[in-house]
């Protein structure tokens, strides 16, 4: 009888934990984290997870949304790649997230773009919102703008165009060389350097143009061999990570090349250590943060995280992006990411560095952009904070306010 007693008290046990499991699950709101986090870019795509998860952390600590659902990151590998990508996408969806981020590179980017609007198309009660930190190719928010996708970087138009604006300023250009990764950024931010170049800088030369395989060049010495020859002042590149942009200006360094280079990322993961020196007054980056804006707000932030990891934060658009949907979801007063995508369009928010908007027609955030150059950092230095205690960090150069940043867009957007 005493076993019977037990085995039904089991029984009971498990049936109370069935039904109380839903309302636990149901207190949690996921985003998945779609990013490489093993290969060439495996760098880039951790430094970015553990500074989301800080920044979820500390949405959750000042009591989460919807009066105290807790945000849940649910990290996934694409290993840079789109196809990857599709089925980190389809393992999201299984689970039940309607929420995903991503932003290294922008052929992933583009690729669960286009996915996510079939999944509304074949299954509305499956419908995903996709929040870009980082993919940068305008298509993206121009003819291929997509009502569950919004960006949340500046795209490389605008990029581009801020770097143009600082060029024209500055005397000593005369001949600039393009090089860049060999995709759908890469190519985007030649067309823009191209274009911008002989509108705002005629007189300024293109003196060559080069794009390589992403990811898979260990030795870029003749490439910077090709810009020496050419005898350009100045070099435009949007490459990122440790390998495509690290090694680029490294091997600039080693082959003895006097330029300025312009860059996007260039603060990025372990790239100022392995620039070093030679990059002081002479590597700068277009951004819209670095480790040295003064009277930062995310300042506390900032030196929370650093001290916890012991990396520098770096993706303030990233902090935008879940700040946004967080104050989204509860504007909303759902988590159902169709009312979340509406009342994401049009926000203006206060960020770390000054008010953003998310432009409803195409669903680009509108943000200020800082020139940035490298210089020598550290605690008893004018410039106090390093990157990944490097030695080195950015001060300003300029300062493109928003209303300064802002392109016109092509989008045609289908709403739901």
């Amino acid at each position: 009888m005493s076993e019977k007693i037990a085995r039904a008290g089991i029984l009971v046990i498990f049936a109370v934990f069935l039904m109380a499991w839903p309302a636990v699950a149901a207190d949690t709101i996921k985003i998945a984290h779609i990013d490489p986090m093993s290969g060439a870019f495996a760098d880039a795509g951790e430094r970015a997870d553990k500074m989301l998860r800080a920044v979820v952390n500390e949405i959750n600590a000042k009591g989460g949304v919807l009066g105290g659902k807790k945000l849940e990151v649910v990290t996934l590998d694409n290993k840079q790649s789109p196809q990857e990508s599709l089925l980190m996408l389809k393992k999201a969806t299984d689970e039940g997230i309607h929420f995903i981020t991503q932003g290294h590179g922008s052929n992933n980017a583009a690729a669960l773009s286009e996915a996510i609007t079939k999944i509304y198309q074949r299954t509305p009660e499956k419908a995903v919102l996709y929040l870009n930190f980082s993919a940068v190719d305008p298509e993206l928010t121009n003819d291929k703008c997509n009502f569950w996708h919004f960006r949340f970087d500046s795209n490389s138009d605008m990029k581009v165009a801020a770097i143009v604006s600082y060029l024209a300023r500055q005397k000593s250009v005369k001949k600039v060389y393009l090089i860049g990764q060999d995709y759908a950024h890469g190519r985007a931010v030649r067309d823009a350097a191209r274009r911008l170049l002989a509108q705002k800088l005629p007189n300024v030369k293109i003196v060559g143009d080069d794009l390589h395989p992403t990811g898979k060049v260990k030795d870029f010495s003749p490439y910077v061999a090709k810009i020496k020859a050419s005898g350009a002042d100045t070099v435009i590149t949007g490459n990122w990570g440790n390998n495509d942009l690290g090694l680029l200006v490294k091997a600039g360094k080693e082959g003895g090349l006097k330029v300025n280079w312009f860059t996007f990322y260039a603060e990025a993961g372990g790239t100022p250590a392995a620039i070093g020196e030679a990059g002081v007054d002479h590597v700068y980056q277009v951004s819209e943060y670095h480790t040295n804006i003064p009277n930062s707000s995310i300042e506390p932030f900032v030196r929370k995280f650093e001290k916890e990891t012991g990396m520098s934060f770096y993706y303030l658009r990233m902090k935008t992006a879940i700040e946004m949907l967080a104050k989204a979801i509860n504007q909303a007063k759902s988590a159902d990411p169709l009312k979340v995508a509406k009342a994401l369009e049009g926000m203006r928010y206060q960020s770390a560095t000054g008010e953003v908007w998310m432009r409803p027609e195409d669903h680009q955030l509108m943000a200020p952009l800082y020139i940035s150059v490298m210089t020598k950092a550290g605690p008893k230095l004018k410039y106090k904070h390093d990157v990944n205690r490097s030695g080195f960090g950015f001060r300003t150069e300029a300062l493109i306010a928003l209303k300064d940043s802002v392109l016109p867009t092509t989008c045609r957007m289908a709403r739901p």
